[in-house]
């Protein structure tokens, strides 16, 4: 009974959490049509409205928080200067999230260049971390399930690892997903396929999308 009664809990909170990013969703699309048409109103709300969304996304590919914040004023700055080349119809937030990371990535090379590094591949060295929310390991039992799970989702490779973050505790579908990672819809299906294998190996599967959705910050 206590099982049941968590998993509706589980299943109402993702409802709620859906409707409300629903609402912001139109009204970041509202806010972003009136900041193309030149609104500094606008800008000042998207720049608000997004800025923890981009914080924590940046900060699972740089410990360094200064140059994740140097990041965002910059991207919204370029936004700013070219928002007349801009498409009116958009996902906002996916849009911002995808525009963060080929900036951070870009910054990346360069600062590998001047210190004369190699860069590890396409993703280069970037570090995603995954961090366990105090709220909801108030109790010993749920902290240990946690801590495990957090264990599991360290052990998965990089690209698997994003696209559980941006599907889990973004709520964003496969082509936005897509979009961010600039990799094609199927990728992130089979990427995500993969990871939620590797999980269930070793959880059972309702324990895995509560925490999943509740993990992260």
């Amino acid at each position: 009974m206590q099982g049941d009664v968590f998993i509706l809990n589980t299943q109402f909170e993702c409802s709620m959490n859906l409707s409300v990013n629903r609402s912001d969703a139109s009204d970041d699309k509202l806010m972003w049509q009136r900041f193309i048409a030149g609104d500094v109103d606008a800008f000042d709300y998207l720049m608000s409205s997004q800025f923890r969304v981009l914080f924590y996304y940046g900060s699972k590919f740089s410990k360094d928080k200064e140059f994740v914040k140097d990041c965002i004023q910059d991207l919204f700055l370029a936004l700013w200067e070219r928002r007349d080349n801009l498409s009116v119809d958009i996902a906002v937030k996916p849009y911002l999230m995808a525009s963060l990371r080929r900036l951070m990535h870009r910054k990346y090379e360069v600062k590998a260049r001047l210190a004369e590094d190699e860069l590890d591949g396409q993703e280069g060295n970037f570090e995603i971390e995954f961090s366990v929310e105090q709220d909801y390991i108030e109790q010993e039992s749920t902290l240990v399930l946690t801590q495990k799970l957090k264990k599991l989702l360290d052990e998965l490779p990089l690209r698997q690892k994003e696209v559980v973050y941006l599907k889990f505790y973004q709520e964003l579908d496969r082509n936005q997903i897509s979009e961010i990672m600039e990799v094609s819809p199927q990728t992130v299906s089979n990427l995500l396929q993969i990871a939620i294998k590797h999980l269930k190996k070793h959880w059972r599967t309702e324990f895995i999308t509560f925490f999943l959705i509740h993990l992260f910050i």
